[in-house]
């Protein structure tokens, strides 16, 4: 019996690490890579290389495919509905996709749901951020309507002089979002997991994981902790109930990640606000490799095929993810025999990057019944990885 193919767009550290799930399960995995040399190319041996914009090439990745999937968003969306209208389950289908492709138009369709966003506006001129910064307080945060990650595309402006250059860089119908700046205690996460049929009413099976505290630095996560420390169960009630309400109310297929704002009231009361939707696997869920009975990539793959969805419960009363962004060493493994032998219990994964100033070359993750030692631990494996010693010996 041939092993059902699984056409992933892109080629970086998400697919790479779909393709350990793949092998378990007995799918292969076929990804349309940027290059030869790519995090995902380096491991998967059916990689063509092309562009996820160019048409033919993702055409042929389809071909006798059973599904395709992403492991970034930025795929045409009127590509990918000729293929579905050509019979080609796309999952997420664009019509979901759409909503992780343009912070306008999710912030619109979230609104719509009653999902809770920070005040927002589409702004298209001066005249009109300045209009949306008198009326909900400066500063503001701007963000470009596509393409922007990992704080990318994002700015916070005292004035709207300050996002002039942007304004004028748009093209007729285009607009920037503007939002307020939300006086967060701390953000979260929840990872969502769906697929078509199954669940109690037919419409779609879902599963999610315990609520995630993430920390950012310089708008990258830099660490994820499970479940979030501290967080109240109603709260984590409240997160996952928001979770649930988008991954159906926008007919996601597959892992959904969405960042959420705490904000505490002087009354002890708090809410949460949506920050983000990633319809793929996500950084705050690498954790589930080592700390869950079933990780977000293997999820991904269950969903997208429309298998029944593995149990999401952590294995351990902690989990602690932390990123390895840059490094000092021209290669990380140099670290290897002093990680390993000071820091056994950390489970490294690297993704077979060049290193630069500030990339994700890898995560450790360290779980456990203590939270401080397994932070400690994480972020000692890390320093190692990103040649911490080496720094302050110059």
């Amino acid at each position: 019996m041939d092993a059902p193919v699984v056409a992933v767009v892109g080629g970086g550290q998400l697919a790479r690490m779909m393709q350990q799930q793949a092998i378990a399960l007995g799918v292969q995995l076929r990804v349309l890579v940027e290059s030869p040399t790519v995090a995902t190319a380096q491991v998967v041996p059916d990689a063509p290389v092309g562009a996820a914009a160019d048409a033919d090439a993702v055409r042929a990745l389809v071909d006798g495919a059973a599904v395709l999937t992403f492991e970034h968003e930025h795929v045409p969306g009127d590509l990918l509905r000729a293929l579905e209208a050509e019979g080609v389950p796309v999952r997420p289908g664009p019509d979901a996709l759409v909503h992780a492709q343009d912070k306008i138009v999710m912030r619109t369709r979230l609104t719509e749901v009653g999902v809770p966003c920070p005040a927002w506006a589409a702004v298209a001129t001066e005249d009109e951020l300045a209009a949306f910064g008198d009326a909900t307080g400066w500063p503001v945060v701007v963000k470009t309507a596509r393409g922007g990650y990992d704080g990318k595309g994002v700015r916070v402006v005292g004035s709207a002089a300050e996002a002039a250059d942007w304004l004028t860089r748009l093209a007729p119908g285009e607009a920037l979002l503007a939002e307020e700046k939300v006086p967060f205690t701390q953000e979260l996460a929840v990872l969502v997991a769906r697929r078509p049929s199954g669940g109690p009413d037919g419409a779609g099976e879902v599963r999610m994981w315990p609520v995630v505290r993430t920390v950012q630095e310089n708008g990258v996560c830099a660490e994820a902790v499970a479940p979030a420390p501290g967080l109240s169960a109603e709260t984590a009630a409240r997160a996952k109930e928001i979770g649930e309400r988008i991954a159906t109310g926008l007919g996601v297929t597959g892992v959904l990640a969405v960042e959420m704002f705490e904000v505490h009231h002087d009354d002890g009361s708090s809410r949460l606000v949506v920050n983000e939707l990633a319809m793929r696997p996500h950084n705050s869920g690498h954790w589930t490799i080592d700390g869950s009975v079933t990780s977000q990539f293997e999820q991904h793959l269950r969903a997208v095929l429309d298998l029944p969805l593995g149990e999401t419960a952590a294995t351990a009363e902690h989990s602690v993810m932390v990123n390895l962004l840059g490094s000092a060493l021209a290669d990380p493994r140099d670290a290897y025999p002093e990680l390993m032998a000071r820091y056994p219990q950390a489970k490294v994964h690297l993704y077979g990057k060049e290193v630069r100033p500030g990339r994700k070359l890898g995560h450790v993750t360290v779980t456990g019944p203590d939270l401080d030692e397994a932070r400690r631990v994480a972020r000692g494996a890390v320093a190692l990885l990103r040649g911490d010693d080496v720094v302050r010996s110059r």
